[in-house]
């Protein structure tokens, strides 16, 4: 029988946060920080901390201007342009998150990474919600893809291990937002199946359904098989999930190199409405 894997150990003990653990596992919601305010450098190491042990981070009772979010956003690197900046905002480094009555669609509903069809996906993105539906709902999903790997037999790790796959803008953003590409198109670009965190050096599985199109060393036959199996594999393994539920003035700030999330559109004809910034990764997506 294979070992199950365990939640990593972790040190709960800081002297400028109170951490609060979702799971054992992935998300924890933190207090005692003002985000409107700069961050003593004491206060930025530990929250830099809490992200790398937890992956999602929930700050409640934060109010913000944008130039607050970006700002907050800016400690971790340089701030991310989305692909879509240019109908959706006139602010490229701010990606509104608006859905009401009146949308066609809410933005990331379906389970994927943030922008991973970028050469370098995003390190990391901030939700800062200001409005949440009067009727509840409206939670956002996320998954442990460090877990998902872990979980996998050896002899499918394995295999895995050695293959790449196609990451296409045009998937969610022309055949599911119906938007019409810039010129030249949307990113498209192949990264590893299995990646390493850059920082904590973990093993990550790295295809999602928003934008993974197929994996090139397989027939399109076994690249089919294979990702619907990996897909159900996250969608159906309720262990590797947290749920954020959010409220007004909430900001969540997930790690996008190891986590996929899924926003869930619950609350027709109501509204959840905010913004999110990302903040640019330093390198290409490695095994």
């Amino acid at each position: 029988m294979r070992k199950r894997p365990e939640a990593p150990s972790r040190d709960l003990a800081y002297a400028e946060l109170e951490v609060r653990p979702l799971t054992p596992h992935i998300g924890a919601e933190v207090r005692g920080i003002d985000l409107s305010r700069p961050l003593a450098d004491a206060q930025l190491e530990e929250v830099k901390r809490a992200f790398r042990d937890w992956m999602v981070l929930v700050f409640r009772d934060q109010v913000l201007s944008r130039a607050d979010h970006k700002r907050l956003g800016a400690y971790f690197g340089e701030l991310h342009v989305h692909p879509m900046h240019t109908t959706r905002s006139k602010d490229p480094a701010v990606l509104p998150v608006r859905t009401s009555r009146d949308s066609a669609y809410t933005a990331g509903e379906g389970w994927h990474t943030d922008v991973s069809c970028d050469e370098i996906p995003p390190l990391a993105s901030m939700l800062y919600i200001t409005e949440t539906p009067e009727c509840g709902g409206g939670d956002t999903l996320f998954a442990d893809m460090y877990l998902a790997y872990e979980l996998l037999s050896e002899p499918m790790q394995r295999m895995l291990e050695g293959l790449t796959a196609v990451h296409d803008g045009a998937i969610p953003y022309v055949g599911g937002y119906k938007s019409t590409p810039p010129p030249g198109g949307y990113p498209r670009n192949a990264h590893p199946v299995v990646t390493r965190h850059p920082e904590t050096g973990r093993r990550v599985l790295f295809v999602n359904r928003g934008f993974t199109s197929h994996i090139p060393e397989l027939t399109p036959r076994e690249s089919t098989a294979l990702l619907q199996m990996l897909y159900q594999h996250i969608e159906s393994t309720p262990k590797l999930l947290c749920r954020v539920q959010w409220e007004p003035n909430t900001l969540t700030f997930w790690d996008n190199r190891c986590t996929q999330h899924h926003a869930v559109w619950d609350y027709y004809p109501h509204a959840r409405i905010g913004e999110r910034v990302s903040i640019l990764g330093s390198e290409r997506p490695s095994a």
